[in-house]
């Protein structure tokens, strides 16, 4: 079976327990980008609970590509993260990046729960070129912000800051020590790659951490969106092959005078959704440009060739 025919055991609003400090609620986000849904991660077993990505609230544009109308409506998410939470004390919410069905529902769950916002750090792009903000969380406000390394604990547990670039420059993954699970948010699913859609998000910084959970030994993934990774080491690696694969054939098109985007998608994307060739397109684009910065690319307006 296939991850996209992969099917979810829990309907949205259900919480599902994974293992003894870990359990989800679904949001009722589905979508091409969101796949069944967000994955709002719960972590303890005592007094006190972490909250992972509270996820969306109300509409708003579709994560990968802004021009998409959204499939997303989150309202009720908040509540069914309460109840899930039963009387378990929420003293921490923790945001992987601020897409927009990953940290709306931060500010109302604070507001329900009086528990500091936590983790990555608001998105700022300094870039005069076309933005891609239009997909992202204008009012994230953290409490705390974590670089690499830091961490924060309760009742019997303890999360790891493991910041991740690429699919935005804010990423950041946690590792939960007692158990050896590691909450990926959107850099590492295995439903999907991860779109990575300039200015704000970079190929290389990407790869590089990409790099870096492979080095790592953590024991399972939890992503924001589809199945958990029982094999990380194993699909990292084969996310670099991937990636490198599509560099490979980006630098052979250049080589036949192929430089323009949406033509490059159609050659190496077949039988792709035509949904997703905008995100398909915007990952094009960044390998494009880390070629360019690698001296390996060049650009003439809306078209590329190979540099020299």
């Amino acid at each position: 079976m296939s991850d996209q025919e992969w099917p979810d055991t829990i309907q949205a609003g259900e919480s599902e327990q994974h293992e003894p400090l870990v359990r989800r609620v679904l949001a009722p986000n589905p979508s091409p980008y969101t796949f069944t849904g967000t994955q709002t991660w719960l972590v303890g077993a005592g007094d006190d609970l972490a909250v992972i990505d509270p996820g969306p609230i109300g509409s708003g544009k579709s994560v990968g590509d802004p021009a998409m109308p959204s499939d997303a409506n989150g309202e009720g998410h908040v509540e069914a993260i309460l109840k899930a939470a039963g009387g378990q004390k929420i003293t921490a919410i923790i945001c992987t990046h601020t897409h927009r069905d990953h940290s709306p529902a931060a500010a109302p769950l604070q507001a329900a729960t009086g528990a500091p916002i936590i983790g990555c750090a608001p998105l700022a792009i300094a870039d005069d070129g076309p933005r891609s903000d239009s997909a992202f969380d204008p009012d994230y406000a953290p409490d705390q912000i974590l670089a690499d390394g830091d961490t924060i604990s309760g009742d019997g547990w303890t999360l790891e800051a493991v910041t991740t670039p690429g699919h935005t420059s804010n990423h950041v993954c946690f590792a939960l020590h007692e158990s050896g699970a590691l909450f990926t948010g959107d850099h590492v699913m295995k439903w999907s790659t991860s779109v990575v859609v300039p200015p704000d998000g970079n190929m290389r910084h990407y790869m590089e951490s990409l790099q870096k959970l492979y080095e790592r030994e953590d024991r399972v993934y939890y992503p924001a969106h589809g199945p958990a990774v029982k094999k990380p080491q194993q699909l990292v690696r084969g996310m670099i092959g991937h990636r490198r694969q599509r560099e490979r054939q980006i630098a052979k098109l250049l080589d036949t005078g192929e430089g323009h985007v949406p033509t490059m998608v159609q050659h190496m994307y077949k039988g792709l959704d035509e949904r997703l060739h905008g995100a398909a397109q915007r990952s094009v684009l960044a390998h494009l440009i880390d070629l360019e910065q690698r001296g390996l690319a060049a650009r003439d307006g809306d078209i590329w060739k190979k540099a020299g």
